[in-house]
């Protein structure tokens, strides 16, 4: 029989999250850099930018939001010098 340390895997920091229902911690492995495993959310979600595998069209974009922008700017100007 082998020791529970024997491998550095075995030696590695365990994820800091909790059961909701039990309360007793989690047992998998942290991620290196994380306090947390891969399945409660290291290195998970998007990135920056648009790389949302599910995202259809650019209307939630960010050049879309600067366009709009813009255009509230414009319509500003154009309702101050209208008056």
């Amino acid at each position: 029989m082998m020791k529970s340390d024997a491998y550095p895997m075995h030696c590695a920091p365990r994820c800091s999250a909790k059961s909701k229902r039990s309360g007793h911690p989690c047992k998998s492995p942290a991620v290196r850099g994380w306090s947390v495993c891969r399945m409660h959310g290291a290195r998970g979600g998007v990135g920056a930018g648009n790389a949302h595998p599910n995202w259809k069209h650019g209307q939630a974009s960010a050049m879309a939001r600067a366009e709009g922008k813009n255009l509230a700017a414009l319509m500003r100007e154009f309702r101050q010098t209208r008056l």
